[in-house]
């Protein structure tokens, strides 16, 4: 554990489920711990008790692995009582791989907000720009390599339906400060209320029940590692750093002591002091940015800058990414100035 996590505090240690295992981390919600095909092999999924049955939230990857483990886990975690809804975080295959397999399975709701369902449609089909036809043009315009830029256009092509195979043609949305009751009137139902969030994904919804004082984060508090924050050729001038950490901002006016349920590490307290953490590791990695683009650089040259490990082709996208939304927020800060030479490559250099 690093001198950062030491400043949180982990109610059930260092202890995670076994696959197609739960823990109940409060009365009535249960934690499972689903396996990636990534660098980063899990995720926590939650199920909450909801009169007869579970809500789940997030679905996991849709790979075989997965779905075995979700079998096992309705005959035994939940024994054998039903899904009453699935309610999604975000667009991300982790996080919306099975969406519709268990709605179909169960016949019941998806919940989530409107610009991430129609996000994973665009990016299921590859339509409105998302497909990797548009994205090794903007990589090669930020000086990525074309040896890189090969193995992206493999590794990318389909990447998004391996995860997501199906995808839900209805569902039910839900918007910022909107309060879910679940458990309902015999099991003593809680308001959850949809806490969005912005910058990591187009509309993330977290929930947080003030009554049993947890918030499920989904991705955007995280207790280890910080949450990839990325520009892509859809809106290639964006600022979604700016976005996030807005955001995480109004999570630090939750109460001190809130359990914070995440997608990914252990469930930990400490949420104001993982606010300040990720503010001031973003304010670091900008200051290294600045200082290194003294010299002109593109965000391709500035990857080293931010990551200090070799990258695989699928961590290089979110590299790629995260490396251009730090440069559009200096450069919305009045930080660094842009230009393209004539190679056709947008660099960046501290402004006089």
């Amino acid at each position: 554990m690093n001198a950062a996590e030491q400043v949180l505090s982990y109610p059930f240690g260092t202890a995670k489920p076994a696959a197609a295992e739960v823990r109940e981390v409060a009365p009535g919600i249960l934690w499972l711990r689903m396996p990636l095909p990534f660098a980063l092999d899990h995720i926590n999924l939650w199920l909450l008790e909801d009169g007869e049955g579970y809500a789940a939230v997030d679905c996991g990857y849709a790979a075989g692995p997965t779905r075995a483990l979700w079998e096992q886990i309705f005959t035994n975690g939940m024994r054998g009582r039903p899904l009453t809804r699935v309610i999604v975080t975000h667009c991300h295959p982790d996080h919306a791989g099975n969406a519709a397999w268990l709605t179909e399975r169960f016949g019941v709701d998806m919940y989530m907000s409107q610009a991430d369902y129609l996000t994973a449609h665009s990016w299921r089909n590859a339509t409105a720009g998302f497909n990797v036809d548009g994205l090794i043009p903007f990589f090669r315009s930020h000086g990525l390599d074309e040896r890189r830029l090969g193995e992206l256009h493999a590794e990318r092509g389909s990447s998004y339906k391996r995860g997501v195979p199906e995808f839900p043609n209805h569902y039910r949305r839900i918007m910022d400060g909107d309060v879910l009751v679940i458990g309902g009137d015999n099991a003593g139902g809680h308001a959850w209320r949809v806490m969005m969030g912005y910058g990591h994904a187009p509309e993330h919804a977290a929930l947080h029940c003030a009554e049993r004082g947890i918030f499920i984060s989904g991705d955007m508090i995280l207790p280890k590692i910080s949450t990839n924050i990325s520009v892509t050729n859809v809106d290639g001038e964006a600022n979604p750093l700016r976005l996030f950490l807005d955001s995480i901002e109004n999570y630090a006016h939750l109460p001190a002591d809130t359990l914070v349920l995440p997608s990914h590490g252990l469930p930990f307290r400490g949420l104001h002091e993982r606010v300040d953490q990720l503010h001031e590791h973003h304010r670091l990695r900008l200051a290294e940015l600045l200082d290194a683009c003294r010299t002109s650089k593109s965000a391709a040259e500035v990857i080293t800058t931010l990551f200090r490990r070799e990258l695989d082709t699928h961590q290089m996208f979110f590299a790629m990414g995260e490396a251009i939304a730090h440069l559009n927020f200096l450069r919305a800060e009045g930080a660094i100035a842009r230009d393209t030479g004539g190679d056709g490559v947008m660099r960046f250099v501290a402004a006089s």
